[in-house]
């Protein structure tokens, strides 16, 4: 394994996918154990290797957690994922609290007049067919489903009963 490798390993990825810093990091990672286990070294010998190009990656710009986390959460709450889950899926991909609290305020910021986290449960609802999206022969039977639904998903009691008892969608 050589820093060559392990740079068209780091622009391969990177073409793919857009990814954290830490996200980069474990992925490098991953493929030098595979290799080095294929190899019958030592993956832990290459461990400042894969540092220097992951720090290479971002003085380039090729990885940027901010913008990744602003993408990353633009995405989730397009598809009806709560702050509080957007925030724990954003830490999962090794996203920094402080990056993703930034994150998080841009949208606040950036929705003037709109309820975000409203916004969001009623696209939850919709994707998921949950109250007014239901067959109104069956909204009575699966209120509590519906609910619990809405709320595994992170939204709040209040909000979720207001869309699964609304009478129609917005």
């Amino acid at each position: 394994m050589s820093a060559a490798w392990l740079e068209r390993a780091a622009l391969d990825y990177l073409q793919r996918y857009s990814a954290s810093t830490d996200m980069l990091r474990r992925t490098l990672a991953r493929r030098v154990e595979k290799r080095a286990r294929a190899r019958g070294e030592e993956a832990s010998a290459f461990a400042d290797m894969v540092e220097a190009t992951v720090a290479r990656a971002v003085s380039a710009g090729l990885v940027d957690d901010a913008r990744f986390a602003e993408g990353r959460l633009a995405a989730l709450r397009r598809r009806g994922t709560s702050r509080r889950a957007a925030s724990a899926k954003l830490a999962a991909k090794g996203v920094p609290r402080e990056v993703v609290e930034a994150a998080m305020e841009a949208e606040r910021e950036a929705q003037t007049g709109e309820d975000g986290e409203a916004k969001a449960a009623w696209a939850y609802a919709k994707r998921r067919r949950l109250g007014p999206y239901r067959p109104p022969d069956k909204r009575a039977e699966t209120r509590e489903r519906d609910l619990g639904s809405l709320a595994r998903q992170g939204f709040s009691y209040g909000l979720a009963r207001q869309i699964v008892e609304a009478d129609e969608a917005p």
